[in-house]
Parts: C-alpha cells; sequence; structure tokens
C-alpha cells in the first residue's frame, strides 16, 4: 500500500492548496477511519495543521472518549471535546425513546438491538426508508445525530479557514453506509475509493494503535449496534463479494465462492443504495 499512500497523500496537499484551505478539521471517532485519515493529514500537512474534534453523545460506546483520546495522542494534533448530547437534547430527539438513565447499558444495547432485528431486512428497509411510522422514527432519530456532527465540524471548520474531511471508505460509499447531509457533507474523502478491508491494511502501514485496528467498527449512533451488525455481514466477506460483482460487471465473470443468499443480500443493498449517492464529486477522487 506504500505506493497507495504516497497518492493520497500527493491528493490531500493538493486539495489543500487548489481550494485555499489554511488546514483540516478531522472528527475522531476512535474508529479505523477517522485514524487513518487523520494520520495521514498529519503525513500531508503537518500536525499543527490538522485540528480534530471529538463528538460523542448520549448513546455513544462507554470506549468512544477514551479511545478518540489515544488517537489523538497518537497523531499529536491539538483537538477538543464537544458533546453533542444538548444539540440532541435541545431538538427532542431523545424524548422519542425510553429515558436512558432509568436503565442499564446492557439494557439500552438488547433494547436497540431487538428494533433493529425487528424486520427480516432492517438496513435494506433504512435505505429505503421504509418500514412504516416506526422506521421512520428511528431514522429520524439516529440520522439527526450525525447532521448535528456535520453543523459543529463546519463552525469549527470556518472559524479556522480549514476544510472538513471526510472519512467514508468505498465499502461504505457503495453500500450507502453513510448519512446523506451527515458524514457525506465534506470537503474532502481522501479514502473513499479504498474498500474497508484495505483501510485496515493501510491502517497497520501507518502504525495505527493495535486498540483502534482491533475494535469493531461502529456508527455511533445507538447503544450496542455495529457497523456488521446493521449490515448483516462481516467486512471481509462484504468486501469481497462488492469485488466479486465488479469483476462481473466488468468481464461477465459470474460470482462464485460466495452463497446466493449473500449475494443477493449485498445485490439489495447496492441496488437501494443508488439514491445516496455523495454529492459534489469535484473534491472526490475522480472516476478512471
Amino acid at each position: 500500500m506504500s505506493s497507495e499512500k504516497e497518492r493520497i497523500l500527493e491528493f490531500i496537499s493538493e486539495k489543500i492548496a487548489r481550494y485555499g484551505f489554511s488546514g483540516a478539521v478531522i472528527g475522531i471517532s476512535g474508529g479505523i477511519d477517522s485514524a487513518v485519515v487523520g494520520k495521514l493529514l498529519t503525513e500531508a500537512l503537518g500536525k499543527d495543521r490538522v485540528y480534530g474534534l471529538l463528538l460523542p453523545e448520549r448513546d455513544s460506546s462507554t470506549e468512544t472518549i477514551a479511545d478518540s483520546r489515544l488517537v489523538c495522542k497518537f497523531l499529536g494534533i491539538n483537538h477538543s471535546l464537544k458533546p453533542i448530547t444538548p444539540l440532541v437534547r435541545k431538538l427532542g430527539v431523545y424524548r422519542m425513546k425510553p429515558p436512558a438513565g432509568l436503565f442499564p447499558r446492557k439494557w439500552q444495547e438488547r433494547y436497540a438491538e431487538n428494533i433493529w432485528k425487528s424486520t427480516d431486512t432492517p438496513y435494506i428497509n433504512d435505505l429505503k426508508t421504509a418500514g412504516g411510522d416506526k422506521n421512520r422514527r428511528n431514522l429520524a432519530y439516529y440520522r439527526t445525530k450525525h447532521r448535528l456532527r456535520m453543523v459543529r465540524m463546519y463552525f469549527e471548520a470556518e472559524k479556522r479557514g480549514y476544510a472538513v474531511i471526510g472519512t467514508t471508505n468505498l465499502t461504505e460509499f457503495l453500500t450507502g453506509f453513510y448519512i446523506k447531509w451527515g458524514d457525506d457533507s465534506t470537503d474532502i474523502e481522501p479514502i473513499i475509493h479504498l474498500y474497508k478491508t484495505d483501510v485496515f491494511t493501510l491502517g497497520r502501514e501507518l502504525g495505527i494503535p493495535k486498540k483502534i485496528i482491533e475494535k469493531k467498527p461502529s456508527p455511533d449512533i445507538a447503544p450496542g449496534i455495529t457497523d456488521e451488525f446493521a449490515l448483516g455481514m462481516d467486512y471481509k466477506k462484504l468486501d469481497r463479494i462488492l469485488k466479486k460483482l465488479k469483476a462481473e460487471d466488468e468481464s461477465g465473470i459470474r460470482v462464485t465462492g460466495e452463497t446466493d443468499s449473500d449475494i443477493n443480500r449485498v445485490k439489495k443493498i447496492l441496488e437501494a443504495a443508488e439514491f445516496r449517492n455523495i454529492r459534489n464529486l469535484n473534491l472526490l477522487w475522480e472516476k478512471a
């Protein structure tokens, strides 16, 4: 991945210079994507031109803040903790669910998981904004959080003349695993051409802390909900099928070595995700 790393560093430097930004603001979630992008930013721009924002909220994992601070320490960047809980509460979002303070964390996680399991295809329903009034309320509940995070990031970035940097990867982009007008609303997307498994490979090359590489990726929007739980399969399998489907489209070679149910699930996700393509592609990786 060394040549790919150099290509991304060049991309970051060129875009920041071309559009007249003084530096970069990045949301540090304590996950692999923001850690990798943060490290690439420090190498491309220097640590003093990268500012990290920690944006947890009431439902965030208890490890979120500690892991985010670990990443910031590893990166050596200035950062600040700006919980969005007051903003979420002010909008009345938390009133849509049972009061969290009355129940242990494990109960909250089981509650969130049971809601997610209430249909056969919960994630596909989310992509289609389907599933009736109950599911629409769930969508409003968790999507608002990412949108408030992005407002906070632009507030901090524009005060400094910095770019807002995205951390969406190719797997998330293809499957629609991002929030429209939330974490897709950025100035630059340095890793949007890399599958999630490629991000892990690059992370190991960059020396990202082992704890961050080994933790389960999570959207950090509901207690106990991880990426792979929501998507219905692990990233290794998902990326493998995505690559095979791409080869099938390009060469006509049929997908082999996967179950029909897994292939059909991924195809349904891709179909449902088509309308969610990120806008403003002029600042993203140009298509070949």
